[in-house]
């Protein structure tokens, strides 16, 4: 049985742990297309989203994912709340817990916030995503997607490409593949990726042919324009032509490659459009596959509660 309190990050699950996610939101992912499977399990629970930065498929999808289980979810419209007025991440986190919140779903552009709400409150908290730091439900529907076409992480090839300077989704998904067997390449240009991040047992290029020579999986990585005080390259033209993934680029991955994307992509910069609707893209399959693996938590979590009760 889960026994994470909360799920903050996929740098302290285990494997196992990882796995009995994805194992559950196999049985999730039914009920998505066939409403007669759903049920009210979690009719007793309440859940709140906290997003602090923009979202649609995120905060969608977790809200969906409450929905489909029965329980009840509402969102901290923050825009509108008394956060404008001053009041703190714990003093907020606090204030929900007193009403009763079961789940209180986070997402944050400062890093460590989602564990300095969990820190603070009796709810189970999940990060959404905070910062620079991780953001683990994107890597675990990645890794569910994988798993689906795959059937095995053991030895495959995976490439991530982009902006893995400014990238949770890129941290969480290193630790993720890494826990479970694959052979991760990190790639991008020289202002956006480090060789420091070898010492978390990837590989780092800055050239893409190598990069996706013989990738079992391509993930490819929004720039985060948001998060950066210099433009990391001259343009987007010449950011396209070097590091953009084409049909060209693609010849030198193996045939059955999935192309992944957490999205939104930026056509013609990180992917060709061509890329985005061929037939090796499961961009839209990651998106369903998100509500299932969200579903999957918050079951876990929600039912950890109760067997402590």
């Amino acid at each position: 049985m889960f026994k994470q309190k909360d799920l903050l990050g996929l740098r302290n699950l285990s494997s196992e742990e990882i796995m009995e996610i994805l194992e559950l939101a196999k049985e999730m992912k039914v009920r998505i297309d066939n409403p007669e499977k759903r049920s009210n399990e979690l009719k007793r629970s309440s859940i709140v989203t906290l997003f602090y930065e923009n979202s649609t498929r995120t905060k969608m999808s977790f809200m969906l994912a409450g929905d489909y289980l029965g329980a009840m979810v509402k969102d901290l419209g923050v825009s509108t709340s008394s956060v404008n007025k001053g009041e703190s991440l714990i003093d907020t986190g606090v204030t929900l817990d007193m009403m009763g919140i079961n789940v209180m779903i986070i997402r944050h552009s400062m890093t460590g916030a989602a564990h300095l709400l969990a820190r603070n409150v009796e709810a189970s908290v999940v990060n959404a995503g905070d910062g620079t730091n991780e953001h683990p439900t994107q890597a675990l529907l990645d890794l569910f997607t994988i798993l689906e076409y795959k059937k095995r992480f053991k030895d495959l090839n995976v490439t991530i490409l982009g902006d893995i300077a400014h990238s949770r989704v890129a941290r969480s998904n290193v630790f993720g593949l890494t826990k479970l067997g694959a052979k991760v390449t990190l790639a991008g240009p020289s202002t956006l990726v480090s060789n420091s991040m070898k010492s978390l047992g990837v590989d780092v290029t800055t050239d893409i042919h190598e990069a996706v020579r013989n990738a079992d999986v391509i993930m490819g990585l929004r720039i985060q324009f948001e998060r950066q005080k210099n433009m990391p390259f001259p343009n987007l033209r010449e950011y396209s032509n070097l590091f953009g993934l084409n049909t060209e680029v693609l010849k030198y991955a193996k045939d059955d490659v999935l192309i992944m994307h957490p999205g939104p992509v930026n056509r013609g910069i990180e992917l060709s459009t061509e890329i985005i609707d061929g037939k090796n893209s499961v961009i839209n399959v990651q998106v369903k596959n998100g509500v299932a693996v969200r579903m999957a938590i918050l079951k876990l979590l929600t039912e950890r509660k109760r067997g402590e009760a």
